[in-house]
Parts: structure tokens; C-alpha cells; sequence
């Protein structure tokens, strides 16, 4: 299992805890709400019997001090006492600011007949109907666990923010550093390397053999400085960007297995001029081509085209490989994430922050067909 599964799997067990958590919240809130509103039925149904005891006794010497004690506490509960003609004859614990007002007793009778069933009472002048609804601390009650859980998923959403900024300015620091020290490392032999090549050159020793040195010692030079470059803000230079295209071209063709074509259709418009720091550029021609070739077993065509449209330049990288799931299309740049035994996983991580962030562009797999294709798209700004 590499790194980039691990974070994967970590990030899905911490989304499943919080569902779960939310889930849970809301099962044991839904729980105190039914409670509570099975409370307030009775209530209701208590004062319902009072009101009805209160109309119904015209004994004088009876003590109705309990049962105004019932009705008056309800303080929270808002009722209506109704006709069966839906003719309201009095309210309780609505909005005083609106008690008169015909068409707010209409909507909260209308809202009260589909909170619960009426009760029923048997005043002096027949039957009558006592509807309610739901209290404001019920109410505040059944909203309060999705306003939990927003709390909730808004803390969890600015932590991973402020943790992935964190952990990318630590991912910047890795990179800058091991970049920095792989230069380092590199100068001293390089140095000697091209010591060796003018010696032998003054030696007149096998010049096609001193030639073939010079390519790789050339080749070490470019290396050691696309690594020096990490960190640095690059000096971008304006290129043919068919040029340099049909340079790393070249270059793969010769070091790439002899079953694999590499076809480049340079741009009708020969002079296409890109701002490019041509060293690190040509790293991620490379990484993409590398990878194209893996992915055709070193067994196919491997196409580089080019197209303009007004400011913007167009470079599709096409391979007759085993093609990319979609669900992998932004996976496959994430550092670390690889499908081979081997291999560390940065090279296509590397290549886009060099395209997006050295650059001002964009790299994106365009299109995949599995077991078919796969079309790499880079935009950059042309001059």
C-alpha cells in the first residue's frame, strides 16, 4: 500500500466517523423529540379537559382553582379552540402582533391540523375542536442537530483547509530541499565529469567515443539544473515551442524501445512562441512521454500535436496505452500516487507544478479510453 493510498483510506475513516457521528446525533435528538412531543399531547389533552370541566360545571361551590392553574400553564404551547365549522373561537400562546389578523390564524390553523388529529371537547354550545402545534423550544429542538452538523461539517472543512495548506507548504519544503541538495550532490561529480571530457579531448583519444561522453555528460549538466531550479522562481525565455517539442522528441526517440513510434505534428503556424523555462519544460515532456511508454509496455505510437486558438496554445500528448480510469484523472498527479513496483509516484506531481505554478498553465489528462488511449492536454499563454 503506498502513501497515497494510506492518506486515502485515513481521509475515508474520518468522513465515515463523522456520518456516523451525525447519524447518531440525529437518532438521539429524534428521540428527544418525540418525547417531548408526546409531552405536549398530553398537555394539551390536559388543558383540553380543563377548559371543557370549566364550561361544563355551573356549580358555584365548586373549586375550579386546579383547573385554571391547568390552563394557565400553558405558556408555551400555542393552541386554537374551534367550531366544526373551523370557526375559531379563541387562541393561545400565538403572536400577540398578529392575534387579529385573519389570515395568519387561517395559515396557523391550517398548519395546526397537520401537526396532530383534534381533541375533541364538549363545551356549553356543542362540540368543539381544540387544535395545536408544535412549541418554539420543539421546533428549535428538531432543527438544532442539522444546525449541529453544518457547525460540524464547517469546522471539518476549514481544518482540512488549513491542514492541506499546511501539509502542501511542508510538501514545498521537502521538495525545495531534496531538489536542492540533489544539485548539490550532482555538481561535484559533474565538474569532474567535464574535466575528464576536455582531458580526454586534449588526448585526441577516440573522438566519436570523447562525442558520445560529452551528449551524457551535457544531458547530466541539464539535469543537475532543472533540479537547481526547484524553489527558484525560473527566468522564462521565449521559444518556438515546436522547437523545443521536436527537441524531446528526438530525445525519447532515441532512448525509447525500438516497437515505439513517436510522431510529432508541429502547428501550421511554424512560429508558435511561448515564455518557457526550456529545461523544466522539457522535464515534463519527458515525465508524460515516460509514462505513455510504461503504459504501452514500450509497444506502440505516441503522438505530440500541436493547435492555437487566439492567446492560448494547445499540446496534446496521445498513446495507444492501457488508458486511465476516469476516477483517476486527478488522482494519477497527487505525489506519491503510482501503479508500478517501482517508481515514487512524482513524476506526474512534479510536472504539473511546473506547467501550473512555474508556468501559468494547465496539464490534464483530456480524454481516456480504457485498454485503447490516453490524450495528455497542456495549455500555456503564447507571446
Amino acid at each position: 500500500m503506498n502513501i497515497y493510498t494510506q492518506r486515502q483510506r485515513f481521509k475515508q475513516l474520518i468522513v465515515v466517523t463523522a456520518v456516523l457521528i451525525g447519524i447518531g446525533s440525529l437518532w438521539y435528538t429524534r428521540q428527544l423529540v418525540d418525547k417531548l412531543a408526546t409531552e405536549e399531547h398530553k398537555k394539551v389533552e390536559l388543558w383540553a379537559k380543563a377548559t371543557e370541566n370549566l364550561a361544563s360545571n355551573v356549580n358555584p361551590n365548586t373549586d375550579f382553582s386546579f383547573v385554571f392553574e391547568v390552563i394557565k400553564d400553558n405558556q408555551t404551547i400555542p393552541v386554537m379552540l374551534t367550531t366544526e365549522k373551523d370557526s375559531i373561537i379563541t387562541t393561545r400562546n400565538l403572536d400577540s402582533t398578529k392575534s387579529t389578523d385573519a389570515e395568519y390564524l387561517k395559515n396557523m390553523l391550517a398548519e395546526m391540523k397537520q401537526t396532530s388529529p383534534p381533541i375533541v371537547v364538549n363545551l356549553m354550545q356543542g362540540e368543539n375542536y381544540i387544535y395545536y402545534t408544535h412549541s418554539t423550544l420543539l421546533k428549535q429542538l428538531q432543527i438544532f442537530p442539522f444546525v449541529q452538523l453544518g457547525v460540524i461539517g464547517m469546522f471539518i472543512f476549514v481544518s482540512y483547509l488549513a491542514f492541506s495548506s499546511s501539509r502542501r507548504a511542508e510538501q514545498d519544503q521537502v521538495w525545495v530541499g531534496m531538489s536542492k541538495e540533489t544539485a548539490h550532490q550532482l555538481g561535484t561529480p559533474l565538474s569532474s565529469l567535464i574535466a575528464w571530457v576536455e582531458y580526454l579531448k586534449a588526448k585526441n583519444i577516440e573522438p566519436e567515443m570523447v562525442s558520445e561522453l560529452e551528449k551524457d555528460v551535457n544531458r547530466f549538466k541539464i539535469i543537475t539544473e532543472r533540479f537547481s531550479k526547484i524553489g527558484s522562481t525560473p527566468d522564462l525565455t521565449v521559444r518556438n515551442i515546436n522547437e523545443v517539442l521536436e527537441e524531446s522528441a528526438e530525445y525519447m526517440r532515441v532512448r525509447s524501445p525500438k516497437r515505439t513510434t513517436i510522431v510529432f505534428a508541429a502547428d501550421a503556424e511554424k512560429d508558435v512562441e511561448v515564455p518557457l523555462n526550456a529545461p523544466l519544460f522539457a522535464w515534463v515532456i519527458e515525465n508524460v512521454f515516460r509514462n505513455a511508454v510504461d503504459a504501452m509496455e514500450g509497444n506502440g505510437k505516441l503522438t505530440i500535436s500541436i493547435a492555437t486558438q487566439r492567446n492560448k496554445v494547445f499540446i496534446d500528448i496521445e498513446d495507444t496505452g492501457k488508458g486511465i480510469p476516469r476516477s483517476k484523472f486527478k488522482t494519477i498527479f497527487q505525489p506519491g500516487f503510482t501503479t508500478k513496483k517501482r517508481g515514487w509516484g512524482l513524476g506526474l506531481s512534479l510536472s504539473k507544478r511546473i506547467i501550473e505554478s512555474y508556468h501559468g498553465g494547465k496539464i490534464f489528462v483530456k480524454d481516456s479510453i480504457p485498454g485503447k488511449s490516453t490524450t495528455f492536454r497542456i495549455i500555456l499563454d503564447k507571446v
